[in-house]
């Protein structure tokens, strides 16, 4: 590391004002302050160096994601395998001619039984989505930055984490490029960069791929990196193409029963993430890692966490009394809700956002529970989108300003009354 630093220090002049490279001073800074703790530092009595800054916060976070990150990367392989092991097709492509050198054979490849199998598998899947976001995305942060004179904003490492997480692993990988450049320049860069934004970039990606392209984000065929789900998977041995949302839409689950009658996925399946669904949000288990980890360093906020938790079940206790006779989602229990979909990954790393979320602390349990109540609202009013988790945060970003100015208010009112 010493030698790094040297190389770094010993390159900084050509970057520096006045410098052959100074426009390009943001390509030099980013990587210098994303290893090490920046050397120019605010001095005086009334300052406090704190080692912990935005870069190494936006780190933290990314840690937080890792368990995360692992169960993606594990279940797409092994829910691929398991549809290949029961008659599925796997993609003609040349992420499967990838796999097939990397594991020696076909037989090793599409093992669901074995852990290497399932991790290599949905590698090579996950790896090139991942890569694709990076590129593109930092590419384009590095222009804002050096066109506009100013460092790398730091946000885009979380967005760069969180983007790919949130897609199917059959997505095409141009789409996740526009995705990811929508969301820079329009949902972030426009409105003045990091710290600037009103909506969470990531989920403004992925709201413009299902609006713009349905068809590869939604329905049977994106959850399984497999050929041939909507022409007969589902009749092999119960294993059924959907996610388990869209079967609480159409009836297909029989929550009475211990199991899913999907598949016979039990609660516990579901909890630890063995389910299809968007790559990293499918594990609660790896969520609620993650939740410990931001909540015990402080970066992310526990009262915004409990209020999506008490606007869930309430919504969901209410929805359960009123039931309906045509639409069976008003029966799903509040705690097939917190393990399905994209709930408890949206709880703890998306509403926790501290750019789009409330700041006052009353805020934020008033914020997270109109989160609760949005989602339950939308998963299960409307048959139609199964999940809410995405809707359910970019409303509330917009409200989250408006929460704030009323506790602010207030506590300007009631110190102005306590000072008379």
């Amino acid at each position: 590391m010493k030698a790094l630093r040297k190389l770094l220090d010993s390159q900084a002049y050509l970057f520096e004002k006045g410098g052959k490279f100074e426009k390009f001073e943001a390509l030099y800074e980013a990587p210098d302050t994303l290893l090490y703790t920046p050397g120019h530092v605010t001095k005086g009595a009334v300052h406090v160096r704190d080692g912990l800054d935005l870069k190494r916060m936006m780190i933290m976070v990314v840690v937080a994601l890792v368990p995360c990150l692992l169960m993606a990367v594990y279940n797409t392989g092994f829910q691929a395998n398991l549809a290949i092991s029961q008659g599925a097709k796997p993609l003609d492509a040349w992420q499967m001619d990838l796999l097939l050198m990397l594991m020696g054979g076909e037989g090793a490849a599409f093992n669901p039984s074995s852990v290497y199998a399932n991790l290599m598998h949905g590698a090579v899947w996950f790896v090139p989505i991942f890569a694709v976001t990076g590129m593109v995305g930092g590419n384009i942060e590095m222009i804002f930055a050096v066109v506009r004179k100013h460092e790398v904003n730091e946000g885009f490492l979380v967005t760069m984490f969180l983007f790919p997480l949130i897609l199917p692993p059959t997505i095409p990988l141009w789409q996740v490029a526009v995705g990811i450049a929508f969301a820079v320049v329009l949902a972030k860069e426009a409105f003045g960069g990091t710290g600037m934004n009103v909506l969470n970039v990531a989920l403004m990606g992925r709201a413009f791929l299902f609006f713009a392209y349905p068809a590869d984000i939604s329905g049977d065929q994106p959850w399984y990196a497999v050929d041939g789900l909507a022409s007969g998977i589902g009749s092999i041995d119960g294993l059924s193409g959907a996610t388990y949302l869209a079967g609480a839409a159409s009836g297909a689950i029989d929550w009475a029963s211990p199991a899913m009658a999907a598949g016979g996925t039990d609660w516990l399946d579901a909890f630890y993430g063995f389910i299809p669904g968007s790559m990293g949000e499918t594990s609660a288990l790896a969520c609620l890692i993650g939740a410990a980890i931001l909540i015990g360093t402080g970066i992310g906020s526990w009262r915004t966490m409990f209020g999506v938790t008490l606007g869930t079940v309430a919504m969901v206790l209410l929805l359960n009394g009123v039931g309906s006779e045509t639409n069976p989602a008003f029966a799903m229990p509040v705690w097939w809700h917190m393990v399905v979909g994209g709930w408890a990954f949206g709880m703890v790393f998306m509403a926790t956002d501290p750019v789009t979320s409330a700041f006052t602390a009353k805020g934020k349990v008033i914020y997270g529970f109109g989160i609760g109540v949005m989602v339950v609202l939308v998963r299960v009013i409307n048959p139609a989108y199964p999940e809410g988790m995405m809707l359910a945060i970019l409303f509330m970003n917009m409200f989250a300003p408006f929460i704030d100015h009323f506790f602010v208010q207030a506590n300007i009112k009631r110190r102005v009354a306590r000072n008379a």
